[in-house]
């Protein structure tokens, strides 16, 4: 069974989570940890329960979303998953943070791409990948349908969807994808977004405005 932590972080509020299992193996998804004490509240839970962290996951690569990750990539040497259609997002990381008023160096991580239909082992539960373009041009769904859930990341969240004036964004695609890959899933599946409170996907079905 997995267990779920969620660790509001940065100017954005994004949620970073911590994904790990009874073999105390963890996911670190979008590590947006970006002082100091952040950074130590987010160590200090993974090394008290005594994780392993086994992979950093992204579900797309704004600045927000991967302020630790250098720090995550350092510190754990493991790889890094996301879609490939994010990684000139994830190059423009030291502009987008100049237009925030912040000095920030290069990222220099080893990747791994993801596209969709993939599937993603973590001790032998399936994370099926869904690319959802349309907040970002590679934003992806991770879906575990055995325990019934999903990263969102910033396609879909409580009442509300992810911005499309952004980079690439596109509000069209972006509806079209959350309704033909995430509104079809089981009604009870949950959904950790990237900001905001955790909901499911009956309740967006049946209340967001965005999607009726």
């Amino acid at each position: 069974m997995f267990q779920i932590q969620a660790f509001v972080f940065n100017f954005a509020s994004e949620n970073t989570y911590v994904l790990f299992n009874e073999n105390k193996n963890a996911w670190l998804i979008d590590p947006g940890n970006m002082s100091e004490q952040e950074t130590k509240v987010l160590q200090n839970f993974i090394k008290e329960n005594e994780l392993n962290v086994v992979k950093i996951v992204l579900t797309h690569a704004h600045i927000d979303h991967v302020l630790g990750l250098q720090w995550a990539f350092d510190t754990y040497k493991v790889s890094v998953t996301m879609h490939k259609d994010d990684q000139e997002v994830l190059n423009m990381f030291q502009i987008s943070g100049m237009r925030f008023g912040f000095e920030l160096d290069h990222i220099n991580v080893d990747l791994e791409y993801v596209n969709e239909g993939d599937e993603l082992d973590f001790d032998g539960e399936k994370f099926k990948i869904y690319h959802v373009p349309g907040h970002s041009p590679g934003s992806v769904v991770y879906h575990n349908d055995n325990q019934k859930f999903i990263i969102s990341g910033d396609v879909l969240f409580e009442g509300s969807i992810g911005r499309t004036d952004l980079y690439k964004g596109n509000y069209d695609q972006l509806i079209e994808g959350i309704k033909t890959k995430l509104l079809i899933l089981d009604e009870d599946t949950q959904v950790f977004s990237g900001h905001g409170n955790p909901t499911k996907i009956g309740f967006e079905k049946q209340y967001n405005p965005f999607l009726r």
